[in-house]
């Protein structure tokens, strides 16, 4: 398994507000996906003049307001899911893993509570 990108990500149920601060501090949108899978998760991608990235996404799934990550863009979804559930990691959607034509991810949750985006792009 080969990690191919690797960012922060605020993973939210109300995208907007954060999306318009990251603005203001210089970040812009690269692309938006609506709809993302079963569950409807809208991602947002935005990249700084410096070229570091943020991923913002909204989810009405999520138990709070608002949940920090680090997205972890990975060439084999499978072996790295494997990889965390091996160290303890549990799947934040349980047994379902979002899917759409052009990506698989799980939300990742570490026993301590650190939170990785798993996502491999097809």
């Amino acid at each position: 398994m080969r990690i191919t990108t690797f960012n922060p990500q605020i993973i939210t149920k109300d995208a907007e507000p954060v999306v318009r601060l990251f603005e203001t501090l210089g970040f812009q949108r690269r692309h938006t996906k609506e709809a993302i899978g079963e569950l409807g998760v809208t991602g947002i991608r935005m990249q700084d003049a410096g070229g570091f990235y943020l991923d913002i996404s909204q989810s009405d799934y999520l138990p709070v307001d608002c949940i920090e990550a680090i997205r972890m863009n990975v060439d084999d979804f499978d072996e790295a899911f494997r990889l965390l559930t091996d160290h303890g990691f549990k799947n934040f959607y349980g047994d379902r893993v979002v899917e759409n034509p052009s990506s698989r991810s799980a939300v990742m949750i570490a026993p301590s509570g650190f939170v990785i985006n798993l996502v491999q792009h097809i």
